[in-house]
């Protein structure tokens, strides 16, 4: 078989995978509080889209997949991996059995610093104008150390409204196994339809 007809293949076989994964890897979840004001209100219902970060194991799936031959075994995101400024539903750190909604700050290996009531990522203030409260601080209920050095996998997430969230100021970085998805739209009610985007206005300036 030439290489081109068997590479064609595996992006067929990978297509057909990630249509069948999209059926069954969309979710949705209830705004509870006003953590994520003004962005999210408590009440809302979401979609959140699973398959975004869903990871593929190249090796496995080459075992199963005719024609599908893997020098070098890794693992990929189907799409990516979480990114600054997206908005995402997890595993409550102290709580599994509780899912959270937040926004990613900071992410594997950066140097998360909270400053005079502003973010800093490896030392580059982030402009925020988006949140809701004049200062992030740490929590005063916090055990956490500052600045923050996050781990490989790690991602320290805040959210909107700053004054009345429980987030990574107080129990520390989500572990990426806890990540459930990203959130995709409001669909409920329907007077607050709006779909999400990846980066909000500023977000994008603090680190170059």
């Amino acid at each position: 078989m030439s290489r081109v007809l068997r590479e064609l293949l595996e992006a067929v076989v990978l297509a057909v995978i990630v249509f069948l994964l999209i059926q069954t890897s969309i979710r949705n979840f209830k705004v509870d509080g006003k953590s994520m004001d003004p962005t999210l209100e408590d009440g809302q219902y979401l979609m959140v889209n699973k398959l975004v970060y869903f990871q593929l194991d190249m090796a496995r799936l080459s075992r199963i997949v005719p024609f599908w031959k893997v020098d070098n075994p890794s693992v990929r995101f189907a799409a990516h991996s979480p990114r600054r400024g997206e908005v995402i539903v997890f595993h409550s750190p102290p709580d599994p059995s509780k899912d959270f909604v937040k926004r990613v700050i900071g992410l594997p290996g950066e140097r998360v610093e909270l400053q005079g009531g502003d973010v800093y990522i490896d030392g580059e203030r982030l402009s925020e104008d988006y949140i809701k409260g004049k200062k992030t601080q740490c929590h005063p209920a916090t055990k956490l150390e500052c600045p923050v050095i996050l781990a490989e996998k790690e991602y320290f997430v805040l959210g909107d409204n700053r004054d009345a969230s429980n987030d990574s100021r107080r129990w520390g970085a989500v572990s990426e196994s806890e990540v459930l998805g990203k959130v995709w739209f409001v669909y409920w009610p329907v007077a607050s339809l709006q779909i999400l985007n990846s980066l909000p206005r500023g977000i994008d300036q603090a680190v170059r």
